[in-house]
């Protein structure tokens, strides 16, 4: 528990209002949306601007108080679960959008902001942000930061890191720093901005970002194409790249997701089939009807059964809204969901899908297999029950098995959950001994007293997942 002189010190930068130990908020702030971990932090603080998180970064760095930044607590790798206890650093009071420059093409925001806000915001002045997390309703924008989300439109726009292009950061001494702005170019000494961007709050606590717009595409067409066989599936997806077309959303969705979405959404989704593309491309009219008639060939080239287009905005709406709902569908099934996050590159696809596939039979398990195919990002979700004990070691074995395959294809074990506690232990299985002592060289150099965020990215224990409590 803190001291009461880091205490009085904390309550006297944010106020009582806005500091609370009390048994109920720290319950509530002691996990994410990751399951499995939980770990009570000493204290919730709430600063209502840059200034007092620097003041309350100044006090932990000098007591050795860890922080943990958090926005929403959706992200799916433990990030935010305080596995070391200390200070929740909370930023429900830094919410504001503070400006958008229609002549810069640039929002700029709070932490706090949620990033459906920030899209209706912009949308209603014909601008447009691209990355789109399934969790956007509720998410905020430095938690996508933190890391570094994609989403259903990464494929031909990019994740979030893309559209950084400046920041506010407060360091572990309490030194505020800004990097980037609004330039198109600016390559003045290291870049600090991306290196934030994704360093899931072990580096500094975001306060501020500038973030890049575009013009918001004239139109937009959605299809859904329908196949029994998941490698020809598979094939679709290269085959269109190769085709020199980038398409909006390439999504994959096998049978057993098709199944449990449908039963939730209720939309007419096929659940006959062994596996479904949805599809979208965005631009000019006659570049989307171009596209969408040779992704069409291509897939029917590859042995699709059925190709559906959506014959208005409404039906493209529920498709999209289906696929974000896949989560929450699959939730359904048992008490415990494990949402994974192997990424490969798009030509191995089928090897990953049948991998998958392979693995959920040798350990008896519930795995439905869905993600951004384009991007070869794949999220096997287990359908399990954390009071199990003898599952969960099914569940953690084939997990890890996942994982070593997906390197092995000359993939990684995160395309964009980030590593957090969660994935910690499989980090040196991409990066080597190597490749962790370079980060950890750059995380000494930032936070040499180890209070942002411990116990993430970097693990204690490699090749075993653990699951911490205090």
């Amino acid at each position: 528990m803190l001291s009461n002189d880091v205490k009085e010190k904390l309550i006297s930068i944010v106020t009582k209002e806005n500091f609370d130990d009390s048994k109920i908020e720290r319950l509530v702030y002691s996990y994410d949306a990751t399951p499995n971990f939980q770990s009570m932090p000493d204290a919730i603080v709430s600063p209502r601007n840059t200034e007092e998180v620097s003041e309350i970064l100044k006090i932990c760095n000098q007591y050795g108080v860890p922080i943990v930044p958090r926005g929403s607590g959706t992200n799916l790798c433990a990030g935010t679960c305080p596995t070391e206890g200390g200070v929740v650093l909370l930023f429900k009071h830094m919410n504001r959008i503070l400006e958008i420059d229609e002549e810069n093409l640039t929002i700029t925001v709070q932490p706090g902001v949620i990033t459906l806000d920030l899209i209706n915001a912009i949308e209603e002045k014909g601008l447009f942000y691209p990355p789109d997390p399934s969790s956007m309703k509720i998410s905020t924008i430095g938690g996508n930061i933190n890391e570094n989300s994609g989403g259903l439109r990464g494929l031909k726009y990019g994740v979030t890191r893309d559209y950084v292009i400046g920041l506010e950061a407060v360091l572990p001494n309490g030194d505020i720093l800004r990097t980037g702005g609004k330039l198109a170019k600016d390559v003045a000494g290291y870049d600090l901005t991306r290196l934030f961007v994704g360093s899931e709050g072990t580096l500094c606590a975001i306060t501020e970002a500038t973030l890049k717009l575009i013009p918001m595409p004239e139109t937009r067409k959605t299809m859904l194409a329908l196949y029994q066989d998941l490698s020809a599936a598979a094939r679709s997806v290269s085959k269109i790249i190769a085709n020199k077309i980038i398409p909006t959303t390439l999504e994959f969705l096998d049978q057993a997701t098709l199944k449990v979405v449908e039963d939730y959404a209720q939309i007419g989704l096929p659940t006959d089939v062994q596996a479904v593309l949805l599809i979208e491309q965005d631009g000019p009219p006659e570049v989307v009807e171009r596209d969408i008639a040779k992704i069409a060939e291509v897939c029917k080239q590859e042995n699709a059964v059925s190709i559906q287009i959506a014959a208005s905005e409404e039906e493209a709406m529920a498709l999209r809204t289906a696929r974000r709902a896949a989560l929450s569908a699959i939730a359904r099934l048992a008490p415990t969901t494990i949402l994974e996050d192997a990424t490969v590159p798009r030509s191995e696809i089928a090897n990953m899908v049948k991998a998958i596939n392979e693995i959920t039979e040798k350990y008896n398990l519930t795995i439905c297999t869905f993600g951004h195919a384009g991007d070869g990002n794949l999220h096997p979700t287990c359908a399990t029950d954390a009071r199990n004990h003898e599952e969960m070691e099914r569940v953690e074995k084939a997990f890890a098995e996942i994982f070593e395959k997906a390197i092995e294809l000359g993939g990684t074990i995160t395309g964009e959950h980030g590593v957090g506690a969660m994935k910690a232990p499989y980090l040196e299985w991409k990066l080597n001994k190597e490749g962790i002592a370079a980060m950890m060289g750059i995380k000494k150099a930032f936070d040499p007293n180890n209070i942002m965020n411990p116990g993430k990215v970097f693990a204690k224990d490699s090749k075993k997942r653990v699951v911490m409590t205090r």
